[in-house]
Parts: C-alpha cells; structure tokens; sequence
C-alpha cells in the first residue's frame, strides 16, 4: 500500500481536475442546447447556426483542456512525486529505523535536492537530527549494557523499587544472599521474611530513615541491608534502592577479635593471681626455707610464663604492622634441623624419646630468614615432644621436591582430634587448654609460626589423628 500511495496521489489529482473541466464544458455545452431549442422554437436560422458553432467551439475547447490537463497534472505529479512524497518517504522509512532501533548509516542519508526547496532542506535537516539522535541512542544503550554488567557481576546484592513496591531490577548476589524465591518479588514479602519492620513511606518520607541500615542472620550467612530513597527527574520520590552485603567474614573477624582479648586477659590473669597470691602469703607469714623457694619457684614459673606469653604477643603484633625485619640469608636446612635437635637434647632425654633425623636427598640451600626458620623448627619438633607420651618415637625428615625444601615432623603422640586441625593456626586456640598450660604452652606457636612462614612465602601442613599420632610438613623455598 506504501508502494501505490504516490500513484494514488497523481491519479486522484488528475480525476478531480478532469471532473472540473468535464463538469464546467457540460453546463455550457447543455446551456447552448437550451439556446439551440429556444432558436427553433423562433425559428432563427441565423441564431441556430450561431449555437452550432459555439457547441463545436466548446467541445473542440474541452478537448485541448482536458489534453492540456493531462499534461500538467502529469509534470505537476511528477513535481509533487520528488519534491515532496519521495523525501516524506525516506523520513517515513528513516523513523521507521528508529523507532525498531536500528543504526542508520551515514550512506543511509537522504541527499541534498537542489530543487526540492524547503522540503529538501527539512529533509537534509531531519537526516542530521537522526544521526546524532541515533548515537545518542547507541551511547545510552552502550552505558546501559555497561550498568547491568556490572550489577551482574557484583559480589554485593541491589534491588530497586518503585514507589508501590515492586521490583524493578535485582541482581542474582541479591537473591542468594537473601535466599529469595519467584513468590518473593515485592517489598513487603521481602523483607516481612527477614523479620524487618520496615516500609517504603519511612524511608522516603521520614529524615530518621534515610540511608537505613539493618543487620540480620539469614542462614549461616550475616548480611547488612542499606535502604536509601531516589528521586525522578523532577526531583520526586520514585522508589528505594535496597544494597545487600555479606559481612560474614567481617563478624568473624569480630568475634575472634572479642575472642582473642578475652583470651589475653585470661591468659595474663592466671599468672599474676597465682604470682599476688604467692608474694602475699610469703610476705605475711614466715616459712622455713624448703616452703619459700617452693613459692619462689612458682611464682619464677608464673613469671616467666607471663613473659613468654608477652614476648609472643609483642611477636604477633610485629607481624601483623609489619615491622619485622628479616635477614634473608641462604643456608643448609638440614644442619639447621639437626642443630634444633641439639638444642632439645635435654627435653627429649627427659621424657626418654627416640628421634631420628634423615636428610633424604641432596637438599638445595633454602632462602629465608634463618632466625625465623630456626624458630619455627624448634616450635614444631618442641610440640612433637611435649604431646608425644614418654619413650614415645619422632622421626624427622629433610627433603626437597620440586622447588621447595620440606622438612617433615612425624610422632607417635596423643594427636589431634579432625574438628580442631582448621582452627589449630588461630590465636590462643588450643585442643587442651589444661593440659596446655600445664606443659608450659601460650596457644600463640602455631600462629606464630605460620606468620613467619607466610613472610618467608612457604607452608605449613597438619595431618593427625587422635591416638596415633601427628604429622607435621614444612615447605620452604629454595634457592634457584
């Protein structure tokens, strides 16, 4: 139908000027016949054929007018056809494009008609309007797809809704974090189901609300809910914007913090009640000299252990702001072990151990901070000592594979139970507590020793089981 409309136009055009001059020739031409009928009535002959000759000169005249006609109405046609219709065309189908958003191309462009006239010029001036509309477009859509790519893909759940409440966007985060189902798709369900007493109305409308924040437990996850209003682009209220974030490892976080201070003031507490306690009694009553250094030696034991247990502390706390400094040397871990060896001598023949050391292969030197390798051996096979029962049997092995170094601790000991060995690396974390102190231990080696190795880029690696035994593997780099 597109295709026929100019037709339409020309042959519409040409139909009502034919029926004008038709109509207009026929009134005269019937108007002389009225004359002719009157002649012969008076019987004029001169009249009579007077009319003859003006029928015949009207009808020869509608003749040539409806010729001439045609001939205009044709070059008028084919005027209006390239001037008007066919440039109204391309912007017909130039809109068209648009609105189905497609590009148009530059090659697209309706081109200049010289004698198109203002047509033309509207035309020209409509075909730049739509390339620059039309990049304008590409570069929203381009900012669009960027916008839900990043939602997409973001660790923290969004939502947003409009003013009654339904959902307008939510990534996936959103719905796994607070476990949504296709059922729970407005405000109100949303948030009924977390238990938050919580509305549109108050966080638009009151002051108080703006940018509120909700803490909930949702599962075995904690999540922190920011509700914040915002506005149309005549400054109304349009809806709320929910920012969902998992703060689960920031609540742990907390917790060992509460742990851990709790931990320390308990720590410090045992030793200077039982020091007070001592230096009191001493000090109040007289006692021969055998009950004295009894107290004395207690109360240099509770000392000492209160020192160690700040010596650690004062470790850890070097670590954790970096202000360690470390001697990176080359040396031979092997004669390192077997120094460490020497130096519990006294522990191991106290409790009657046999320990063995082996160096496996042609172990490259490794390249570390030899103070803190030394401390981290001496820890482990001190552990292996402590918690392997008298005439109990360790073996210690040297080796390297790939590009590492490995040194590993293996006793016949009482072990670990399988639910403590992910918590065993945490501070103040200990199986047995009383047993523990009783042997003299801070519950801050372990953690210790994993910081030192984490600085010197190597591993540790605990396997045991309780009642058989415990395995130990260090991994140190090598020099290349």
């Amino acid at each position: 139908m597109k295709k026929n409309v100019n037709l339409k136009i020309v042959i519409m055009f040409f139909i009502v000027g034919i029926i004008l001059i038709l109509g207009l020739g026929i009134s005269y031409i019937l108007m002389l016949n009225q004359l002719e009928s009157i002649g012969n009535n008076q019987a004029n002959i001169e009249l009579i054929e007077s009319i003859n000759n003006q029928l015949f000169q009207a009808k020869i005249i509608v003749i040539i007018s409806m010729i001439a006609y045609t001939i205009i109405s044709i070059l008028i046609g084919y005027f209006v056809l390239k001037s008007v219709v066919s440039p109204m065309k391309k912007l017909i189908k130039s809109a068209e494009k648009i609105a189905s958003g497609e590009n148009i191309k530059i090659e697209d462009k309706v081109p200049n008609i010289g004698d198109a006239g203002d047509v033309g010029d509207l035309e020209n001036a409509f075909s730049i309007v739509t390339n620059e509309l039309n990049q304008k477009l590409n570069e929203v859509n381009r900012q669009k797809r960027q916008i839900e790519t990043i939602l997409l893909h973001m660790t923290d759940g969004i939502i947003a809704f409009d003013m009654d409440g339904n959902i307008i966007h939510i990534n996936p985060a959103a719905k796994i974090l607070l476990g949504l189902s296709e059922k729970e798709n407005t405000f109100d369900k949303i948030f009924k189901k977390l238990a938050i007493d919580i509305n549109i109305e108050k966080i638009v409308y009151l002051e108080s609300w703006t940018s509120s924040e909700q803490r909930k437990n949702v599962g075995d996850k904690y999540i922190n809910i920011l509700f914040a209003p915002f506005q149309d682009e005549n400054d109304r209220p349009a809806g709320v914007i929910a920012l969902i974030q998992d703060i689960t490892e920031h609540v742990r976080l907390d917790n060992m913090r509460k742990e851990f201070v709790a931990d320390v003031s308990h720590e410090l507490k045992t030793p200077i009640t039982s020091i007070m306690g001592y230096s009191d009694t001493l000090l109040e009553c007289e006692y021969d000299e055998d009950t004295r250094k009894k107290f004395l030696t207690v109360i240099s034991s509770e000392a000492r252990r209160m020192a160690k247990l700040v010596t650690d502390l004062l470790t850890l706390s070097r670590y954790d702001n970096k202000k360690v400094t470390q001697e990176v040397t080359s040396f031979d871990l092997g004669e390192l072990v077997k120094k460490c060896q020497e130096k519990l001598r006294f522990e191991i023949e106290k409790k009657g151990h046999h320990v063995e050391c082996f160096v496996t292969a042609s172990v490259p030197p490794v390249v570390a901070d030899k103070y803190g390798i030394e401390r981290v051996v001496l820890n482990i096979l001190s552990n292996a000592i402590k918690y392997t029962p008298d005439n109990g049997t360790i073996k210690v092995y040297v080796g390297f594979v790939y590009n590492d170094a490995y040194i590993k601790v293996i006793d016949n000991g009482i072990g670990i139970p399988e639910s403590d060995l992910t918590r065993i690396f945490e501070r103040f974390y200990r199986v047995d507590k009383a047993r523990s102190r009783e042997l003299g231990g801070t519950g801050l080696g372990l953690s210790i020793a994993k910081e030192i190795l984490d600085k010197n880029k190597g591993s540790i690696d605990i396997k045991s089981k309780v009642g058989k035994g415990t395995e130990v593997v260090i991994r140190i780099p090598t020099k290349k």
